[in-house]
């Protein structure tokens, strides 16, 4: 295996890892570390409160808003990766497409951009593209998220799915559950992600639910939680434990019968499907955006269309090996798999390009 140094880029407003939500800060931190963790020389341009293995190289403006801030984050972290072009072999972006414009044109340095969102803007990737040509390669967190221009390489370049992992010792496999063990939704408490539909989900079901997550606080759904979710909310049937860290996030999902996902979007991915699962707890969810990537049914859960096949497939959750869906999630989002199929793609990268390319080291 050989030595790389590597550049890692986030976006500034979270720190890596996050706090609390947070999921593309948590897939960055799971990569760092298992990259440092196996000796490779890396470098994250991130938020300056940001605990890492890696160097840091900390950025941002607060507070993140208005074009004359986002500029200058823009700047700020494309001028970290023009003083780093000569001492890297790759640059990972996990930021905006933009920051990368000042190495865009240097085609003996290969860079990747990974898009963890919904919305890819193609017309930049396809600017990205004339200015980069090959040495410029894009992941997705699923297929759903660049679906779309598959098949369109000319255009849209070359793309490949890597879902995002998971810490797998940071999860503690039950094997069962309680009878009475209640249902879970975790996330934040948006109406696209459908927080109304679990609580529909539970009552029609006859369990018992418990709601944890980041309440929106500002913008069109800000009364979303007063109106929707805390008028069902008992302390029993359905209670509200607010946002949670990551031990907290082990033992609910743990002691769950299942993660609701009842999701009324395209989602990219939903981290928490692979939390969940690397606790043993199945997951319900809607059959959108990644959702039949992740969820294979029968396996590690059920996929279903609307409240009431999600209602029929709480009762089959017997049927459903919890030890199984923890194998499962080991053997498609652990840490080892994921940050495998990342640096192989680092190294054939660096490879295609290494005529031109300083020579990579060789791990003793």
């Amino acid at each position: 295996m050989s030595r790389m140094r590597i550049a890692v880029t986030a976006d500034p407003y979270l720190p890596v890892p996050p706090t609390h939500y947070g999921g593309i800060e948590r897939v960055i931190d799971l990569l760092v570390r298992e990259l440092a963790g196996r000796g490779h020389e890396v470098s994250l341009i991130a938020h300056p409160d940001s605990h890492t293995p890696a160097r840091l190289i900390a950025y941002g403006r607060p507070p993140h808003a208005g074009w004359s801030a986002r500029l200058a984050e823009l700047a700020q972290a494309g001028c970290a990766l023009w003083t780093l072009r000569h001492d890297v072999d790759v640059i990972h972006s996990f930021g905006r497409l933009a920051a990368l414009l000042p190495v865009l044109p240097l085609r003996r340095l290969p860079k990747i951009q990974s898009y963890q969102r919904d919305g890819v803007p193609w017309a930049s990737v396809r600017r990205a593209r004339r200015l980069a040509g090959s040495s410029l390669a894009f992941t997705g967190c699923s297929t759903s998220v660049y679906r779309e221009a598959a098949g369109d390489e000319s255009a849209a370049g070359r793309w490949r799915t890597i879902f995002n992992g998971v810490d797998i010792a940071r999860y503690a496999c039950r094997s069962a559950v309680r009878r009475d063990a209640p249902l879970i939704f975790l996330g934040r408490l948006d109406p696209i992600k459908g927080a109304h539909h679990a609580i529909a989900i539970a009552r029609a079901s006859g369990r018992r639910l418990t709601i944890a997550g980041n309440r929106l606080t500002a913008g069109p759904d800000a009364g979303y939680f007063a109106a929707r979710i805390a008028p069902h909310l008992d302390g029993d049937r359905v209670k509200y434990v607010g946002p949670v860290d990551d031990a907290a996030k082990d033992a609910l999902l743990g002691e769950s019968a299942a993660l609701l996902m009842p999701i009324e979007w395209e989602e990219p991915f939903g981290i928490v499907m692979a939390e969940a699962c690397a606790c043993g707890t199945p997951v319900i969810a809607f059959a959108r955006g990644s959702v039949p990537e992740v969820v294979r049914d029968g396996v590690n859960g059920f996929t279903c269309r609307t409240v009431e096949e999600a209602v029929a497939a709480v009762t089959a959750l017997p049927t459903i090996d919890r030890a199984r869906v923890r194998a499962d999630c080991e053997a498609r989002f652990s840490a080892h798999v994921i940050v495998d199929q990342y640096e192989r793609l680092y190294e054939s990268m660096i490879e295609s390009r290494a005529p031109l390319a300083r020579p990579v080291r060789t791990v003793d």
